[in-house]
C-alpha cells in the first residue's frame, strides 16, 4: 500500500499530450478536497493572469475518506472562473471520485491547451490522448455514448466527464457533465474545458480495496451504513427527494416564481415534488459509494417523425432544476419542465443560471427593454416550447444578445438595462428568496452558492432580525461545511458525519493527525482557500443585491432593506478581517 501520507497527483499537460505523478506533501494541513484544492492552485495557479490562459490549472480532487464510507462520495473542481475571472470552485456527484481514488491517485491537475479537440483517458499506469476534433458540436448526451464505447473493454470504477457545444464556445455557463446526471455546474467549469479544448476525460479505476479493512473498521462501517439506510434522516432524499422542497417552500413564501416577482403561487401542486414522483418518476439512483439513491430520473414520451412511435428520455430531476426551469419560467407542466432539463443537459449549460438569465429575458422583453431581434423567441412565461429553443441560443451565443447572457445575466442588464429584475447574487440566485441572512449569504459567500453555509434554512428557523448572530452563524457553518468538503462527503449526509463520528472514521483509517486537529483544520482550510481567492482579486462587498430582492415578501414579511444591507456590509468586512492576506 501507498504512503497516504502525502497526496499523490496526476498531473496533465494538454499542450504537451504528457503527464506525470507528483507527490504532495500537506495531508495534516490541507486534508483533501477543497483543501487539497487550494493547496494545489497554490503551486499550479497563474494569479496574475486570466481564466483563459493555456496554463491556468482545472484540478479534480477527492478526500481521505474517498472509497471508504457510505456517501463518501464527492469531487471537488477547482479553477478560475469565466464568470468573474477569480479562483472557485465546483462539487460533483456521480463516479469521478471514487474512481480517480481506485486510480491510485488523489487528485487530478490538467494544464495547458491542446492543439485540437481532445479526449483524455487516465488509468492505473495509463494515460492517453485521443483525438476528439469530430466530437465537436456534439451534444453531451452523444458526446458520453461515443466516449463508453471507445472503452468497452474497461473494468472497474470508470467515470467519464464531458461538455457540450456551450462549453465549446466558452460560455460562462456552460458545465462539465459528470456520468451523465451529475454535473460540475456552476461558474463555468465548461468553459475552462472548451479553452483547453478538452472535450472529455476518462477516469478508469481499479477494483481492488483501498485500504486493509480492520474488524473494528469494518463494523464502523456498517454502523453509518445502518445510519443512512435504516433510519429517517436519509430517507426523504430517497423518496420524494428534494422536491419535497417546492410545496414547503412555497407555503413559506419563498418559492421563487416568474423571475421573483412572486414568492409562492396557487399552481404549486402542478409542479409540486408530490406530482412529479405521481406522474413522471421512473427510477431512482446513487453516486457511487453511495447507498441512498436519491437521484430521481425522470421521463418524457416523444414521437419519432417519421414513423409516428414513441420512445422515452430519461432526465434526471432535483429540486433545483425544477425552481429554474420550472417555477422561476412559470412552466408548471412537468413534462415540458424536464423537456427543457433535457436540451439544458445537451447543450452543457448550468440549469440554475440558464433558468434565471431566461427568466430575466422574458421579463425583458415583456418590460420593452429588449424586442424579438433580442431573443429570437416570443418568450414568455409559462411557454415551455419558446424556452426549449432559447435554451439553444444561449448555449451556441445564437447572436450578440445570447453572447452577451452567456457572460452572466448582470452584464446583459448592464448592456441593455433591467438590472433591478435580474436575480443575480455573485451568480444566478439559487432557488431560496428565504429572506435576508440567504440573500447576504450568496451575495459574498466563497462560491455564491447557497451550499457554503446554510443561510437559506436559517431564514427559515428565525424570525428575528439578529445581526451578530445571523453574522456568528454564517462564518461558522462555512468552517464546518469546508471540513466536510475536504473529506469530501455528500453535505446530505451532515446529519450522520458529526465530528465524533467524522473522528472515528478518520481513526480507523489510519488518519489520526487529521482526527486530532479537526477543531482548527476547518477554520485554517477556510482560511486557505478565501487567500486564494482573494489573490485573484476578490473584494468582498462589491456585488450589490438588485431591487428586486427587496422588493418580496416572505413568511416573515417584507425584506427588511436596511438590516440586509447592514448584514452583507457586515458580512463582507469579517470575510476581508479573517482571510485577507
Amino acid at each position: 500500500m501507498r504512503d497516504r501520507s502525502k497526496f499523490r497527483v496526476m498531473v496533465v499537460d494538454l499542450g504537451l499530450r504528457k503527464g506525470h505523478i507528483q507527490e504532495f506533501e500537506g495531508r495534516d494541513t490541507h486534508v483533501g478536497g477543497t483543501g487539497l484544492a487550494s493547496l494545489l492552485y497554490d503551486k499550479f495557479g497563474l494569479f496574475h493572469e486570466p481564466w483563459d490562459h493555456p496554463d491556468q490549472p482545472f484540478i479534480l480532487a477527492t478526500g481521505p475518506l474517498t472509497g471508504l464510507f457510505p456517501l463518501m462520495s464527492k469531487t471537488v473542481s477547482a479553477f478560475r472562473s469565466p464568470y468573474h475571472d477569480q479562483y472557485t470552485e465546483s462539487h460533483a456527484g456521480g463516479r469521478s471520485a471514487l474512481a480517480i481514488r481506485y486510480s491510485g491517485l488523489d487528485a487530478i491537475v490538467i494544464t495547458g491547451r491542446a492543439e485540437r479537440l481532445t479526449c483524455v483517458v487516465i488509468g492505473q499506469g495509463r494515460l492517453e490522448f485521443k483525438d476528439a476534433d469530430y466530437l465537436r458540436d456534439f451534444d453531451v448526451l452523444k458526446t458520453g455514448k461515443i466516449v463508453r464505447s471507445m472503452l468497452s473493454s474497461s473494468r472497474g470504477h470508470r467515470s467519464i466527464l464531458r461538455i457540450g457545444p456551450a462549453g465549446e464556445r466558452l460560455s460562462s455557463f456552460a458545465c462539465v457533465n459528470a456520468d451523465t446526471y451529475r454535473h460540475f455546474g456552476r461558474m463555468g467549469a465548461g468553459a475552462v474545458w472548451g479553452a483547453k479544448n478538452l472535450k472529455a476525460l476518462a477516469i478508469l479505476g481499479g477494483d481492488g480495496p483501498l485500504i486493509h479493512a480492520s474488524r473494528e473498521f469494518r463494523d464502523l462501517y456498517r454502523s453509518i451504513h445502518d445510519m443512512v439506510t435504516t433510519k429517517e434522516m436519509l430517507k426523504k432524499y430517497h423518496d420524494l427527494g428534494t422536491p419535497a422542497n417546492l410545496k414547503k417552500l412555497n407555503e413559506l413564501k419563498s418559492l421563487p416564481w416568474r423571475n421573483l416577482q412572486q414568492t409562492s403561487s396557487p399552481e404549486i401542486d402542478s409542479i409540486s415534488g408530490e406530482r412529479f414522483a405521481e406522474s413522471y418518476l421512473l427510477r431512482n439512483m446513487a453516486c457511487a459509494g453511495c447507498p441512498v439513491g436519491c437521484v430521481h430520473i425522470g421521463y418524457v414520451r416523444e414521437k419519432f417523425k417519421q414513423d409516428h412511435r414513441y420512445f422515452f428520455r430519461q432526465v434526471a430531476y432535483d429540486y433545483e432544476p425544477i425552481f429554474a426551469v420550472g417555477t422561476m419560467l412559470e412552466v408548471t407542466d412537468p413534462a415540458d419542465t424536464l423537456r427543457i432539463m433535457d436540451e439544458v443537459e445537451k447543450v452543457g449549460l448550468d440549469v440554475m443560471s440558464t433558468g434565471v438569465a431566461l427568466a430575466w429575458a422574458t421579463e425583458a422583453l415583456e418590460k420593452g427593454i429588449i424586442t424579438l431581434e433580442e431573443t429570437m423567441e416570443p418568450l414568455s412565461f409559462g411557454d415551455g416550447s419558446a424556452y426549449i429553443k432559447a435554451v439553444w441560443h444561449l448555449g451556441l451565443g445564437a447572436n450578440r444578445f445570447y453572447s452577451l447572457l452567456a457572460k452572466g445575466t448582470m452584464a446583459a442588464a448592464k448592456e441593455y438595462g433591467g438590472e433591478d429584475f435580474a436575480c443575480v447574487l455573485g451568480q444566478e440566485m439559487a432557488g431560496y428568496a428565504t429572506g435576508e441572512v440567504f440573500f447576504a449569504s450568496q451575495s459574498n459567500s466563497f462560491r455564491h452558492s447557497h451550499l457554503d453555509a446554510g443561510a437559506y434554512s436559517y431564514d427559515q428557523k428565525h424570525a428575528e432580525r439578529d445581526l451578530q448572530a445571523a453574522l456568528d452563524f454564517l462564518i461558522q457553518d462555512e468552517c464546518k461545511r469546508t471540513l466536510l468538503n475536504s473529506m469530501v462527503v455528500c453535505l446530505f449526509a451532515r446529519a450522520v458525519y458529526t465530528d465524533e463520528v467524522l473522528a472515528d472514521c478518520l481513526d480507523a483509517a489510519g488518519f489520526q493527525e487529521i482526527s486530532r486537529s479537526m477543531d482548527s483544520l476547518g477554520k485554517d482550510i477556510t482560511g486557505y482557500r478565501w487567500q486564494t481567492r482573494f489573490r485573484t482579486g476578490y473584494e468582498p462587498g462589491t456585488v450589490k443585491i438588485p431591487r428586486r430582492f427587496l422588493e418580496i415578501e416572505t413568511w416573515k414579511g417584507k425584506i427588511d432593506e436596511p438590516f440586509l444591507e447592514r448584514l452583507r456590509s457586515a458580512y463582507a468586512n469579517r470575510l476581508k478581517e479573517l482571510y485577507s492576506e
